[in-house]
């Protein structure tokens, strides 16, 4: 019989021969395995790296920070009691479990408050704002000239008065009460 030249296919056989070798198998085994190892190994590595790296960091602050101003909302800002609360010349008005509205209506009561009686300075005890009125009374008690010479009665007169648009630039004047 003649001998046949290796092909892959061996017509002699009824079978189909393997021709890939165990040896082969067991090499990209081994060296699919040690791949693996490496790349954990590097992986390992290079996250002690930025570990590193991100502790020196965290220490630093950035330039890109915003200060504690800067990170309030613009102006103008819905709530102005910081922490649900107002300040009064009393103390401190707690405002955590009322209303949304409370903080106005209490800012509210205190500025009518200053309108209708005045406010004086805590530290010193002077007088910083009055009513118009009692502005206008206190001035004259001070100054009784004010309010008998003929200058005084000018005065008075000119500070009731006011020029309306009707007046087209003329002398005359609307009186107020």
């Amino acid at each position: 019989m003649a001998k046949h030249k290796k092909t892959f296919v061996d017509f002699d056989k009824p079978y189909e021969t393997n021709l890939i070798g165990f040896r082969g198998v067991i090499y990209f085994g081994v060296g699919l395995f040690l791949l693996v190892v490496v790349t954990f190994g590097l992986m390992l590595f290079l996250q002690n790296v930025m570990e590193e790296q991100a502790i020196e960091v965290k220490d630093q602050k950035s330039p890109m920070a915003m200060n504690e101003q800067e990170r309030l909302p613009p102006e103008p800002r819905l709530q102005a009691a910081p922490g649900f609360g107002v300040d009064s010349s009393p103390g401190r008005v707690n405002l955590e479990l009322k209303a949304p509205q409370s903080e106005y209506r209490e800012l509210q009561e205190q500025w009518e408050k200053i309108l209708k009686d005045g406010q004086t300075d805590p530290k010193t005890g002077t007088v910083i704002s009055l009513p118009i009125e009692e502005a206008k009374r206190k001035l004259l008690e001070e100054n009784p000239k004010a309010n008998s010479s003929a200058d005084g009665q000018k005065m008075v007169k000119d500070s009731r008065s006011m020029v309306s648009s009707s007046s087209a630039g003329r002398i005359a004047s609307d009186v107020r009460r």
